[in-house]
């Protein structure tokens, strides 16, 4: 959670400055926003005999995923955006030889993209994106009293793409309805080596 959260401040930080930038070109626009999802995937029997893993895969699919995204428009309509969302709690019991049994999971995204946003109507503007990032799964120990510190941690190299409608609610403030599709280089810890991420952002629109 320490490199997620570092992650989440970077950004964070990045999208303030760029924010700042900004205001010196009047066609330039950055948004930035905090959202909530959910993972759609797999089942955990869809792995089958594929896996190549001695053990029975988790399902990536199910709970809530809290993340902040932000992107920098600074060209007609294209530009380039981050963005970062985590498991809000850990996945129990991940079974798996070399960890042990008794081990909870939390699975996080990152991604770097290109942004494609056109003005649909006054109130209303469509969002594309697409580009690389990382996909990593944080193991620790479960206990009575909790988990009790990273066991290790899984990172894969991953591509995404998808989209979002902005629903401008008044002023710079915006609804978006989201959704990404994740591509995930050589995944061996979960049933499938792709997910889909739905959700809804709320965020701001600096011109």
């Amino acid at each position: 959670m320490k490199r997620t959260l570092r992650l989440a401040v970077v950004l964070s930080a990045a999208c303030v400055a760029l924010a700042a930038i900004s205001g010196s070109a009047q066609a330039q626009k950055v948004d930035v926003a905090f959202g909530v999802s959910t993972i759609l995937a797999p089942g955990a029997g869809a792995c089958g005999s594929s896996c190549g893993n001695p053990y029975a895969p988790q399902s990536l699919a199910g709970g809530a995923y809290p993340g902040f995204s932000g992107d920098f428009l600074f060209w007609h309509n294209l530009g380039f955006g981050a963005e970062v969302f985590w498991r809000g709690s850990t996945s129990q019991n991940y079974v798996a030889s070399e960890l042990g049994s008794g081990v909870n999971f939390r699975p996080v995204f990152y991604n770097f993209n290109a942004v494609y946003a056109a003005k649909l109507a006054p109130h209303i503007a469509v969002e594309l994106v697409g580009g690389i990032g990382g996909s990593d799964t944080h193991f620790s120990e479960s206990s009575l009293f909790g988990n009790s510190g990273v066991l290790s941690t899984s990172d894969h190299f991953d591509a995404d793409f998808g989209g979002g409608l902005k629903l401008y609610a008044h002023g710079g403030f915006f609804i978006r309805p989201e959704a990404r599709v994740y591509l995930i280089h050589n995944e061996t810890n979960y049933s499938a080596n792709h997910a889909t991420r739905v959700g809804v952002s709320l965020g701001y629109t600096f011109k």
